[in-house]
């Protein structure tokens, strides 16, 4: 029993860890603009096939929503600012299937932390009916949603 309580304890401490994107989380400023830079910075760098963007953000998703449940009872606060993977995952979302451009990616980022700050459009109810993990990511995946059409209308209408 002694040691379930050990692997349970590494377990909790690690889903934190994934929650707050490592020390990331606990940058005392801007912890969710440090992790939507974190995810630009990766999308810049790392090329993914499409498919794969995709299943970063469905495991994304799914993991954040299980990892933020399980950091909010740890860090004993209801949407921590320490947890940033919904700014990570909700950043992906906002560039999925988008020319992958210095250009698109910074009008992403900032359409995405407009989005996620101001949560106009049903943002801000989602964050405030929906409790636990999943509702520290569903607005954020929102936000990332309404920042993709955004720019896929901008592509549509100057065909750039």
């Amino acid at each position: 029993m002694k040691n379930n309580g050990k692997i349970r304890s590494l377990s909790n401490t690690g889903l934190t860890c994934i929650a707050t994107i490592g020390f990331l989380g606990y940058i005392p400023f801007a912890p969710g603009t440090i992790g939507s830079l974190c995810a630009l910075a990766l999308f810049l760098l790392i090329d993914l096939p499409l498919y794969t963007h995709f299943a970063v953000i469905i495991t994304g998703a799914l993991l954040g929503v299980y990892a933020s449940s399980t950091a909010e009872k740890i860090l004993k606060e209801k949407d921590s600012r320490k947890i940033i993977i919904d700014e990570f995952i909700g950043f992906y979302v906002s560039v999925f299937y988008l020319p992958k451009t210095l250009g698109f990616a910074v009008a992403a980022f900032l359409l995405f932390r407009f989005f996620d700050i101001l949560k106009p459009l049903f943002i801000s109810k989602l964050e405030r009916t929906l409790s636990g993990g999943l509702g520290v990511m569903a607005d954020d995946i929102l936000a990332g949603v309404y920042t993709n059409i955004v720019l896929q209308i901008w592509l549509l209408v100057f065909k750039t």
